[in-house]
């Protein structure tokens, strides 16, 4: 990295760490912004991943996409296109440096709207690519950032600021992806614009039963092409994709409530508590009583370690 570069990580490094006094995630006045603190080595953490970019500042992290695994630190970042079911672990952290970074969350109008303004014309394609990408950070783009999340510290300046600010970190992502990663869902009839639109159904309706052929037929697809571009979108399979929604959001009620795992696998659309149990265990590595049991008592030391 550049000594202009590491300049700038530096100051983008001490806003982050200044607007976050403990470890979590944490919102800021710049909406769509958030800054993230972790001291040390973090458990694997199952959450479904907004279109977003995400910037380390300090530390590294790993996330986990089916069976594919992007890692990320100060001179890469990250692009999520889609909402994608991920496992992401701080690997990189510790009190003396904590991990530090943030997450800028957009929506497929704000890509439009830069695609517009850009005067760019964007073909349709039969391919598609995954909607998750580690690139290289560029210097165009850390100076955007860094001008956006400078406007935490001067909230008189967001409302007029934020918009112009965000549609250029929009465009410097586009750049650098060579318009694939992000504007593939932007182009109204292509593949991947269809496959965004099944993932949506799924993250809503990911209770019901999943047939991939009524699937398709809204997809206007057979159930081979959904399929095949399903999996070049999001490393999974449609029943794949749909377990990891359904058992994510089951831990999430055992975690969170008062409830029994036989009436949480219902909740979330297993006919068979057992089958659930047996899926649950297979990702998480226990069964769900004992599962939920580990959390807790996690939280608890890490509560009384902070105290």
């Amino acid at each position: 990295m550049s000594e202009w570069f590491e300049k700038q990580r530096r100051e983008l490094l001490q806003i982050i760490e200044k607007s976050t006094p403990e470890d979590g995630i944490h919102d800021t006045q710049v909406h769509g912004l958030r800054f993230i603190r972790a001291s040390q080595l973090s458990e694997p953490v199952y959450s479904v991943y907004e279109p977003s970019l995400c910037i380390v500042a300090q530390g590294s992290k790993a996330v986990m996409l089916g069976q594919e695994v992007y890692q990320y630190n100060p001179s890469s970042y990250l692009t999520a296109s889609i909402d994608l079911p991920i496992t992401g672990q701080v690997i990189e952290a510790s009190r003396e440096t904590p991990y530090l970074s943030l997450q800028i969350l957009f929506d497929m109008n704000q890509i439009l709207d830069v695609i517009q303004l850009s005067g760019k014309t964007i073909q349709a394609r039969g391919e598609v690519s995954r909607g998750l990408k580690v690139s290289r950070m560029k210097d165009m783009l850390m100076d955007a950032v860094l001008r956006l999340v400078k406007l935490v510290e001067a909230p008189e300046d967001i409302p007029l600021l934020v918009p112009s600010t965000i549609r250029e970190v929009i465009y410097r992502i586009i750049q650098n992806e060579s318009n694939t990663s992000l504007t593939q869902f932007a182009v109204t009839g292509s593949h991947a614009q269809r496959i965004a639109k099944v993932v949506e159904k799924l993250n809503r309706d990911f209770a019901q039963p999943l047939r991939v052929a009524e699937l398709a037929a809204e997809a206007r697809m057979s159930s081979s092409s959904l399929y095949h571009y399903f999996k070049e979108v999001t490393g999974m399979s449609p029943i794949q994709f749909q377990k990891h929604l359904r058992l994510q959001e089951a831990r999430r009620l055992l975690f969170s409530r008062s409830i029994d795992a036989a009436e949480v696998a219902f909740q979330v659309g297993y006919e068979s508590p057992s089958h659930f149990s047996r899926e649950y265990a297979r990702m998480f590595g226990l069964p769900p009583v004992q599962d939920v049991h580990r959390l807790r008592c996690s939280l608890i030391d890490e509560m009384m370690e902070n105290s």
